[in-house]
C-alpha cells in the first residue's frame, strides 16, 4: 500500500548567520513515511529540525529556504511545484494545525466565517451551506453552543476553544494528513486532554493519518502509532511506540525519557539531564553530532557519522552501541543519576519546625468596569477569594491550578509584602500589615523570586556578574564580597567563572534559568518562590533545572512555593501540594497523600490529564475528560465553584445536587492533615 506520505533525503538549508559565508542546513538528509491512518509522531529538543521538515512538507517556507530531495504525497511528487498547484493539496488533502492558535485566526473574522471559508475555497457550497457546515464542525470538535459561538471573534475564545476551532478548520474538507506542530503546548493539562481527544475524533471522523510534532513524551505515548526522534537535523531513532519506550536503541532517546518526571512512579525516582545543549547546525562537530553529550561514546563516534540502520523489524536507530541498549529503565545507569538527599531539617516533623510563610483567608478582587468618559463599575472579578495555607522550613509547597484559577495573583499578593485587600500574610513569623519600608527590605532579603521566563526576568544589556551581583549591591555588601560571592553562585547552579562576563543571549533557555536561580539565591534566603520555572523548557534541560533545585534545597535547607500546572513535576519536586480553582483551594495535604488518593474531583480530573510516558500503562488508563472551560470569575457559580464541570455532581441524585449549588463547601479534614473542600469527597 502506498504511503500517504513519504520523504526521501530531505534536505532544507537557510542563509548562515550574519558574518559568514555559506548556508546553514536545518534539515539533514531526513527521510520517513507515514501510512494511511497512522499516527506519526516527531520529537525532540527545540532547534532539532522537526517544525523546518513539517513546513518543508507543507511548502510554507520562506523563498530565502532551499529545499532539495523528495516529498511525495498519495504517491504525488510536491519538491518543486508552485504555489498555486500547492495551494490545491494545502488545506484540503493536507491540513495544519499550528503551535499558537491564535496568531493562526484571523482577528478580525468570527470563527465561524474562517471555519466557513476553508470550506468555501475547496468546495462547491453557497455561504449558508458552508455556515451550517462550520457551525457542525465546531460542535464535532467541542465547542458550546456551537451555532452562537461561531458569531465570536478569536480573542473572544480561550486558548483552549481557539485549538478546537484551528483543528476544525484542519479537519474541514476531509484531509487525508493533519500535520499538528506542539498543538498541546501552553496548555494546560485539562485543556490538552481536551485537544488530544478532539484530535482523536478527528482521525476517526476523517480517517487522516496524523503528524504530530512534540516534545512531550508523556503525549506521544498515549497518542502515537510510530515515532520519529530527531536530533541536530536528522533521525537518530525510529519505530514502534512500545519499541521507543521500552527498548531505546539510542543514548539520546533513553535520555529523553529518563528525563521527564514521573506521575506513576512508586517513590522518587532521580531524573536524568542531558549534559550540554544541542549543537550549532552551523558548526557541527565531527562524526556523531550527540557525541559531545553522549555517556557511551567511543572513538568511532568522533570520526564517524552513523546512519540510521536497522535494530530490529521496524525498529532503526543512528548509533554505533545499539546493541548494549535496550531498556527504558537504564537512563539512570547510563547517565549516572543519583536521587538528592532530603534537608536535615525534613527528618523533623512539620509541626516542630518553624512557619516561613503563612497564608491566612487571602483575598484579591478586581473591579470591572465600562464606559470611557464617564467609567462605571459593572462587576467584580474574583481572581483569590480567601484562601489559607503556610510553608515549614525546608519544606516544598506545590500551588497547582487551570490558568485563570489565581496562582499568579497569590504570588503577587505574598511579594508585594504590603497589607493585602482581605485577609492575613505573614512571613518569618512577621505580619506584612504592619512592616515599615526598612523591616521590607529586610525581609526581601529572605524572600527572592524566579520567575517563569528567564530571558524576560535577565537585563539583557548587563553582564551575567552584574545581573548576579544587582540585589547584592542594593542591599550594601562590598566589592570584593560580591565578587566572591558571584563566583560562588555561578559553581553552586552549575555555571564555570568564565560565564560570568557573558550576556543572556549567549546563553540556552536551561542556562538562563540557573542565572535566574544564581540571582534569587545571591542574599541566602530561606524562601524561594518559583512561578513555573521549568515549563518553557525542553524535557532534558527541564530534568537538570528541577535536579538543581532538588539539590540546593538539601544543601541550603530551603523552603520553595512552586507553582506550576504540570502535577507529574510536583509530585517530583513537592512535599505537600495546594489544589486552586477559581480563586479557592478545593484540596491540600501531603503529596503522596493527594496523590495516591485524591479525594476532590478536580484534582482526580488534573491528574487523569496528565499523560503517562508509557504506551501500555496509557491504553489502560481510564481518563476524565472535563467538560467545558473554567468558568468567568467575574460571575462564578452559586454553591460549589466546581459544579457546572463535575462529573461527581452530574452522577448524584437530585436532592442531594441541590446542596452543590446552594452551599459552597468549606475546606474540612479529611484524613490527617489532608483538607478538601468538597461535600461528597471520594465519591
Amino acid at each position: 500500500m502506498t504511503p500517504v506520505l513519504e520523504v526521501r533525503d530531505l534536505e532544507v538549508t537557510f542563509p548562515a548567520e550574519a558574518g559568514k559565508t555559506g548556508r546553514l542546513p536545518a534539515v539533514r538528509g531526513l527521510s520517513y513515511h507515514i501510512d494511511r491512518g497512522e499516527a506519526l509522531a516527531i520529537v525532540g529538543e527545540s532547534g532539532s529540525g522537526k517544525s523546518v521538515s513539517s513546513l518543508a512538507v507543507m511548502g510554507l517556507l520562506p523563498p530565502h529556504a532551499q529545499v532539495s530531495g523528495s516529498i511525495r504525497f498519495d504517491g504525488r511528487e510536491l519538491t518543486g511545484l508552485g504555489d498555486r498547484e500547492l495551494s490545491a493539496v494545502r488545506g484540503k488533502r493536507i491540513s495544519m494545525v499550528f503551535q499558537d492558535p491564535l496568531s493562526a485566526l484571523t482577528p478580525v473574522y468570527t470563527v465561524g466565517d474562517q471555519v466557513a471559508e476553508a470550506l468555501l475555497i475547496h468546495g462547491d457550497l453557497t455561504k449558508q451551506e458552508a455556515w451550517k457546515q462550520a457551525v457542525d464542525l465546531l460542535d464535532l470538535v467541542g465547542i458550546p453552543n456551537a451555532g452562537q459561538r461561531a458569531k465570536a471573534y478569536p480573542h473572544e475564545f480561550s486558548g483552549g476553544m481557539r485549538q478546537r476551532a484551528v483543528i476544525a478548520i484542519a479537519i474541514a474538507n476531509d484531509p487525508d494528513l493533519i500535520i499538528a506542530d506542539e498543538p498541546t503546548t501552553a496548555l494546560d493539562v485539562t485543556v490538552q486532554a481536551q485537544v488530544l481527544d478532539v484530535l482523536r475524533t478527528a482521525r476517526e471522523v476523517t480517517g487522516a493519518a496524523i503528524a504530530i510534532i512534540t516534545h512531550d513524551l508523556g503525549v506521544v505515548a498515549g497518542f502515537a502509532d510510530r515515532v520519529l526522534v530527531m536530533y541536530a537535523g536528522r533521525a537518530v531513532e525510529t519505530g514502534p511506540v512500545d519499541d521507543i519506550f521500552h527498548r531505546p536503541r539510542m543514548p539520546y532517546t533513553l535520555g529523553l525519557l529518563g528525563s521527564i518526571p514521573r506521575l506513576d512512579a512508586e517513590e522518587k525516582q532521580p531524573l536524568v539531564p542531558i549534559d550540554g545543549v544541542p549543537p550549532s547546525l552551523s558548526d557541527l562537530p565531527p562524526g556523531c553530532p550527540f557525541q559531545p553529550r553522549c555517556p557511551m561514546a567511543v572513538e568511532v563516534c568522533r570520526t564517524r557519522e552513523p546512519e540510521l540502520t536497522l535494530v530490529e523489524p521496524g525498529h532503526a536507530a543512528a548509533c554505533v552501541r545499539s546493541a548494549d541498549l535496550g531498556a527504558a529503565g537504564e537512563a539512570a545507569k547510563v547517565y549516572g543519576a543519583e536521587v538528592v538527599g532530603a534537608p536535615a531539617l525534613a527528618i523533623l516533623p512539620r509541626v516542630e519546625r518553624a512557619t516561613v510563610l503563612e497564608v491566612a483567608g487571602l483575598v484579591k478582587h478586581y473591579p470591572v468596569t465600562k464606559g470611557t468618559v464617564l467609567r462605571r463599575r459593572v462587576g467584580t472579578v474574583h481572581a483569590v477569594d480567601g484562601i489559607s495555607f503556610d510553608i515549614v522550613e525546608g519544606e516544598t509547597l506545590g500551588l497547582v491550578g487551570e490558568s485563570g484559577c489565581g496562582k499568579t495573583t497569590t504570588l503577587s499578593q505574598i511579594l508585594d509584602l504590603t497589607a493585602p485587600a482581605g485577609g492575613a500574610i505573614s512571613v518569618f513569623g512577621r505580619s506584612t500589615a504592619a512592616l515599615t519600608a526598612k523591616a521590607r527590605k529586610e525581609i526581601r532579603r529572605e524572600l527572592q523570586v524566579v520567575f517563569q521566563d528567564p530571558m524576560a526576568a535577565l537585563d539583557p544589556r548587563l553582564p551575567i556578574a552584574d545581573i548576579i551581583a544587582e540585589p547584592m549591591r542594593v542591599h550594601g555588601y562590598g566589592r570584593e564580597r560580591i565578587r566572591r560571592r558571584v563566583l560562588e553562585l555561578l559553581e553552586l547552579v552549575g555555571l564555570r567563572p568564565e560565564h560570568a562576563t557573558r550576556y543572556p543571549a549567549e546563553f540556552s533557555g536551561g542556562q538562563r534559568q540557573r542565572i535566574g536561580i544564581a540571582r534569587a539565591l545571591a542574599l541566602e534566603p530561606k524562601l524561594v518562590v518559583l512561578d513555573e520555572p521549568v515549563s518553557a523548557l525542553d524535557v532534558s534541560i527541564q530534568a537538570g533545572v528541577i535536579n538543581l533545585l532538588d539539590e540546593l534545597k538539601a544543601k541550603l535547607s530551603l523552603s520553595y512555593l512552586f507553582v506550576a500546572h504540570d502535577l507529574s513535576v510536583i509530585r517530583h519536586i513537592a512535599d505537600r501540594v495546594a489544589v486552586m480553582y477559581l480563586g479557592k483551594i478545593v484540596e491540600v495535604g501531603a503529596v503522596s497523600t493527594v496523590f495516591g488518593d485524591p479525594a476532590h474531583p478536580y484534582t482526580r480530573a488534573l491528574l487523569s490529564a496528565i499523560p503517562l510516558p508509557d504506551p501500555v500503562a496509557e491504553r489502560r488508563r481510564e481518563r476524565i475528560i472535563l467538560a467545558g472551560d473554567l468558568p468567568n470569575p467575574a460571575d462564578p457559580p452559586s454553591g460549589c465553584r466546581f459544579r457546572t464541570r463535575c462529573f461527581t455532581f452530574t452522577a448524584l441524585p437530585e436532592d442531594q445536587r441541590a446542596r452543590c449549588v446552594e452551599q459552597e463547601p468549606l475546606r474540612t479534614k479529611h484524613d490527617g492533615d489532608h483538607e478538601v473542600a468538597c461535600h461528597f469527597p471520594g465519591v
